[in-house]
């Protein structure tokens, strides 16, 4: 039933017209199951059935209360009777909450997509502005940004070593390797190299002591390029300082030297490891090949016992035969080794 368990049996009197133009006659008002019966108060026949989902008000909140049975003029009902009108409102309001609304749930399903879009450019969008800033980003300016790194590198290491002769035998090495515009040597233990943005390179002074020989140095900065094949120095710099910076730098084109502080200490943290992986690994060999560098010295570099580095050590594309050229000149090596003295 429509109507709430209370007020099944409730009735009360009101005045009623069919038409406007005829006289008001005193009735009965009852409940039905979904309908408010108007009857004749002498004979009780009924005289009118109204749908309860379609009675107005017609002077809310002024008493007696008029209803209709539609917003179309014609029936009237007044309704003295307080308890009567308060059930009758009651029953409309349990209908009204119970009626489908479209367009409230239209509203709720256009703020639920609303949210989810948002949601998904949140966590889109800053990959994006990475992805986009580190792609477009042209060489001139990498290779700025990458100075810029070392030179934060530089305040947790020291400043970069420099000589006449040494600086002579790094360019000789950027050249021999390829892919680099500068090579830098930090008075400092790295375990290796880090790769830079713009074909800048930090070489720790650590891979220039140990086995006398330049291929120890060689192959750490093979190692660095290698670990970071699947990603270009300066995405992972844009990606630890953040979407604002890649904002920053597609907007205006810079990216001011506060936003790189810190990196360098952060690379300092992260050692380069060797891959574990059978295809790194081949990789990796493939690269020492290609740059025509044994890599049998820097494995015993990293381990003089070589039990820990065989794949290195076995796998030498070099093993037993000289590589097709020196990566330094002896009067250079000597040169490179006394950089930092």
């Amino acid at each position: 039933m429509t109507a709430l368990p209370q007020y099944e049996r409730l009735e009360a009197p009101g005045l009623w017209r069919e038409t406007p133009q005829a006289q008001r006659r005193e009735v009965i008002v009852s409940f039905g199951d979904t309908s408010l019966v108007i009857s004749d108060d002498r004979s009780t026949a009924a005289l009118a059935h109204w749908s309860m989902a379609a009675v107005v008000r017609r002077n809310p909140g002024t008493r007696p209360a008029i209803f209709a049975p539609s917003e179309d003029p014609g029936e009237e009902l007044e309704i003295s009777d307080e308890t009567m009108v308060e059930a009758i409102e009651k029953v409309q309001a349990l209908i009204e909450a119970h009626r489908p609304h479209p367009g409230r749930l239209r509203r709720i399903g256009w703020v639920s997509t609303a949210v989810v879009a948002l949601l998904g450019v949140a966590l889109w969008l800053p990959g994006a502005l990475i992805d986009q800033a580190a792609r477009v980003l042209p060489a001139p300016k990498r290779e700025e940004i990458g100075r810029l790194v070392l030179a934060d590198l530089e305040r947790s290491t020291g400043v970069a070593c420099h000589s006449s002769a040494g600086d002579a035998a790094l360019e000789a090495l950027a050249e021999r390797l390829g892919d680099m515009v500068q090579i830098a040597v930090l008075p400092h233990q790295l375990g290796g190299a880090r790769i830079l943005p713009g074909g800048v390179v930090a070489l720790g002074q650590d891979t220039l002591i140990g086995l006398d020989t330049p291929e120890v140095a060689a192959g750490a900065i093979l190692v660095a390029r290698q670990a970071q094949a699947g990603e270009a120095p300066v995405h992972a710099l844009l990606a630890w300082s953040g979407a604002v910076s890649a904002l920053r730098l597609l907007v205006t084109g810079d990216l001011p030297a506060r936003e790189i502080a810190g990196y360098g200490a952060a690379l300092i943290a992260t050692p380069v490891a060797l891959p574990q992986r059978p295809a790194e690994t081949d990789a990796l060999l493939a690269a020492f090949k290609a740059a025509g560098v044994a890599s049998t010295p820097y494995a015993y570099a990293l381990d003089p016992t070589g039990e820990t580095v065989l794949s290195l050590i076995e796998a030498d594309p070099f093993r037993g035969a000289p590589a097709p050229e020196p990566v330094l000149p002896d009067a250079q090596w000597l040169a490179l080794k006394d950089i930092c003295s």
